[in-house]
């Protein structure tokens, strides 16, 4: 598994840059992250993998897809996060988070959420621990999301909406971090990627690493080796270095960052808008949300809006540990524009049975366009379920005009 680094740096990347008022919380969670997670002090961990199992469902199956193999002539493997409990990947970091609060002895549990799946995997994380929940989501998600933001309501958090800036997740994080530097004496805050300062990185990391190290074991039980490529989405990044911690030493293995490539890769500085969310692809070191990392930002420094046909990758940074991994050549950053995207989605439908969440897609379009150019054996993560995005897809390939693409007419005013 990838390595251990000390005091949070990555490279150039991560570290703590927070105001003074978050320091002690910062630092009791530091402690308690090496004295539970990585020490397993009082049987933790084995808490925490037991509840994975018998609350969560794991382990998810890695399924060899056959129809994609057929279509892009390599051997395709699906890990299946979408049968993770509530749809997504999403459970394995807010239950491991919400499970430490409470060896920590805090009351109080808060979130930030785009999509809405890390919402509403804290929400349920919280009513399965019984703590009360709130959930900050940008007034513009909330719009493009509405079954999660019923979802969590429903499990019995608050929702609250962040109506500065364009109202997405980079507005979001800001507000949840307010909220934690007036009440750090009672309440945690689950990041819900591997972004923030440390011990965040690390830690979200090291709850969603079961991802690869049951896909890798999987998949060589399957065919007794390992791919030879392995694709997964990246916004934030918990997906994506989930998908890649157990693989990370295995150098045979190329690993493959799919950013959203929007409607262009080109960046329009004087509205302070980036058409897409590829800050691996096209962004410049800097400061956000606690972290040294990579971002969208303008000649001038200032932190650009990004843009994706998907709520969860909808964010102008990425976690510092990916950019290093990219950094030192680990990682090959690549990116899926919208169009592509939404024809993946409706491609794998189809062939596959399987509705991937509109994030997952940008990995299937990488697919779609390089194929058996991978490798002989290609495993993809299919982050999460597509549920959540059925009527953003509706409008949206209405808009694109994807030839692929049953008529959905009908439902053009919603479902």
């Amino acid at each position: 598994m990838t390595q251990r680094y000390a005091d949070g740096k990555f490279g150039e990347y991560g570290g703590q840059y927070v105001p003074e008022a978050l320091m002690p919380a910062i630092e009791e969670l530091t402690d308690a992250y090496e004295r539970y997670v990585l020490e397993n002090e009082d049987g933790f961990m084995d808490e925490f993998r037991a509840r994975l199992r018998d609350f969560g469902g794991r382990p998810t199956p890695t399924e060899y897809a056959e129809r994609l193999s057929e279509r892009h002539g390599c051997d395709v493997y699906l890990k299946r996060e979408d049968l993770l409990h509530g749809g997504a990947h999403k459970l394995n970091n807010a239950l491991g988070q919400a499970l430490l609060a409470k060896y920590m002895g805090k009351e109080r549990i808060i979130a930030e959420t785009g999509a809405g799946q890390h919402g509403t995997a804290t929400a349920m994380a919280a009513a399965h621990l019984d703590m009360p929940c709130e959930v900050y989501m940008g007034e513009r998600d909330i719009n493009r999301q509405r079954p999660n933001v019923f979802r969590m309501r429903l499990n019995g958090s608050e929702v609250t909406p962040v109506t500065i800036g364009r109202g997405t997740l980079k507005e979001a994080i800001s507000e949840t971090m307010r909220d934690w530097a007036t009440n750090v004496e009672d309440t945690h805050y689950i990041i819900g990627s591997i972004v923030g300062p440390h011990p965040f990185p690390s830690m979200v990391r090291d709850f969603h690493a079961v991802i690869s190290e049951e896909a890798r074991r999987q998949v060589r039980e399957q065919t007794g080796g390992l791919p030879d490529a392995v694709l997964a989405c990246a916004g934030g990044g918990s997906n994506t270095m989930g998908t890649f911690a157990h693989f990370i030493d295995d150098t045979d293995v190329d690993l493959y960052a799919v950013e959203a490539g929007g409607s262009s890769l080109e960046v329009d500085e004087d509205a302070g808008v980036a058409p897409n969310s590829a800050s691996l692809s096209t962004g410049d070191e800097g400061v956000l949300h606690g972290a040294r990392t990579k971002l969208l930002q303008d000649s001038d420094g200032q932190i650009m809006e990004s843009h994706s046909v998907s709520s969860g990758l909808d964010y102008a940074g990425v976690g510092p540990e990916l950019a290093h991994l990219v950094d030192t050549d680990r990682v090959n950053p690549v990116n899926v524009d919208d169009e592509a995207t939404l024809a993946a989605f409706h491609r794998v439908s189809q062939l596959e049975g399987v509705i991937p969440a509109l994030e997952t897609a940008h990995a299937f379009g990488y697919l779609e366009e390089q194929g058996g150019a991978l490798g002989d054996s290609i495993l993809i993560n299919v982050s999460g379920r597509g549920d959540k995005d059925l009527e953003i897809a509706i409008e949206e390939t209405a808009e694109h005009d994807i030839d692929i693409a049953p008529d959905m007419s009908e439902f053009a005013g919603g479902l």
